[in-house]
């Protein structure tokens, strides 16, 4: 619509109640408020063709004003109110109630996770700044939807209010570049009504310089896991305060997740009897860095029993066979993409695998590469039932060399593309055989920390 109206083409959104802000905020980012559409009742999706008609027929007249009348210069106001103060006060009868007030107002004008947020004076932002060599205003990049600019100190407020510390800094600056990065496609994710959420992954000395946890209970919740907590943290206050991925505006997520919070973990390398996560995606040994991956989801992968790896694997690619996530065989229709910048985007999946669990494969002589060629190989649905959740139009025209399957619904095909889609990080406690599989969306990005 925005490069058309550049063009002088009228346009008008068809807009289902639900995302009348969405549409606002949207048209806001990319400068153009005011923006017209027209509301529909209901979604166009999950709709029978005479439903569709119906939904159609009744924005009609609301299409032909849109089209034919002027918008107010301002246009319509979204629900978030974008303040331009360089700084706040708060005030209360002790430190206690103006604590509160500050959180009621931040809450109401959705700078908050719902948490309460430390206190981001500026002391405590000069000394969160400390943590980093690189100058205030330089700029780490842009975050979609918004295009915020990400400047180490805006990232510096968000990191203090979200509890972290200054060695933190330094790793979440980097999970920043990660996101802004166009290879990560950000837009698409921030603004999915999936309750796909970041999940950063953090290799090298790093982890042991911020205190995370790569543990019992590396996830959180609890005092171990307070670094990963608060780094991740950071990450979504960023989306949200610097990215504008607001809940309900831009961020459409149909049900939502706990997982959005925070999601920040660190491989147990002391434990793992491979190379480094890390090292695989091309960062030198005794370096550090930061991976960001979008995840829909973890599920629990049990397994006291299998003493042999071919057993392990097959009941670790249950997991991965999970019809119902929208990157299971995605690659049908193509990559996901970015045609801004070009990119091609695979689905992951990841195995965050138990120590107990990676002595197994590696008592037997695996790499992570082969857990990653045997998933690849176990991990296999029948085409006609794969293809039930996908356009066949988009199939057919992905993949023409593919027409043989229609004739063949009982040949069974990949989850996902290629064995170098299934990524295997060990993680977690070694006193036990309980890994997780977290099933992605799109591809992960990969930054080396920089701490001088």
């Amino acid at each position: 619509m925005k490069e058309l109206e550049k063009r002088g083409v009228a346009t008008v959104a068809l807009v289902s109640d639900d995302f009348i802000d969405d549409h606002r905020r949207t048209a806001e980012s990319f400068g153009i408020p005011g923006l017209p559409c027209a509301r529909l009742a209901a979604p166009l999706v999950s709709q029978t063709p005479d439903q569709v008609r119906d939904l159609i027929d009744g924005a009609i007249d609301a299409v032909l004003e849109a089209l034919t009348t002027v918008p107010a210069a301002d246009g319509d106001s979204s629900a978030v109110r974008l303040r331009t103060d360089p700084s706040f006060t708060f005030e209360g009868t002790d430190w206690l109630e103006a604590l509160q007030e500050m959180n009621e107002r931040m809450l109401e004008w959705q700078y908050s996770d719902g948490l309460p947020l430390v206190p981001a004076t500026r002391a405590l932002v000069d000394k969160m700044l400390a943590g980093t060599p690189r100058a205030p205003d330089d700029v780490v990049g842009l975050l979609e939807p918004g295009l915020g600019v990400a400047t180490v100190e805006k990232i510096a407020i968000n990191s203090v209010m979200a509890g972290c510390q200054p060695a933190h800094l330094p790793i979440v600056l980097a999970a920043i570049e990660c996101m802004a990065d166009p290879e990560m496609d950000l837009r698409e994710k921030a603004i999915s009504t999936g309750p796909a959420a970041p999940m950063i992954m953090v290799n090298g000395p790093a982890r042991q310089r911020a205190g995370l946890n790569t543990g019992i209970c590396m996830l959180g919740p609890g005092a171990p896991s307070r670094a990963n907590t608060a780094i991740g943290r950071a990450l979504r206050l960023c989306m949200m305060n610097i990215g504008h991925t607001y809940p309900a505006v831009s961020d459409m997520d149909t049900i939502g997740s706990p997982n959005k919070y925070s999601m920040c973990l660190a491989e147990n390398e002391e434990r793992s009897p491979w190379t480094p996560y890390h090292v695989q995606r091309g960062i030198e040994t005794g370096r550090s860095s930061v991976t960001v991956g979008f995840v829909y989801g973890l599920v629990d992968v049990t397994d006291y029993h299998s003493l042999d790896p071919e057993t392990a694997i097959r009941k670790f690619a249950t997991a991965a066979k999970y019809l119902c996530v929208t990157s299971t065989a995605y690659w049908l229709v193509g990559h996901r993409s970015n045609p801004q910048y070009g990119n091609q985007e695979q689905e992951h999946h990841y195995l965050l695998l138990a120590p107990q669990h990676a002595r197994v494969f590696a008592d037997a002589g695996w790499t992570q590469a082969d857990i990653s060629a045997a998933l690849f190989r176990e991990a296999r649905l029948p085409f006609g039932f794969a293809s039930k959740r996908l356009e066949e139009s988009a199939i057919r025209t992905a993949h023409p060399e593919l027409d043989w399957l229609w004739d063949s619904p009982d040949a069974l095909i990949p989850v996902l593309e290629d064995p170098g889609c299934f990524d295997v990080i060990v993680a977690g406690s070694p006193g036990s055989n309980r890994s997780s599989f977290a099933w992605g969306m799109g591809g992960p990005v990969t930054k080396e920390i920089r701490w001088d």
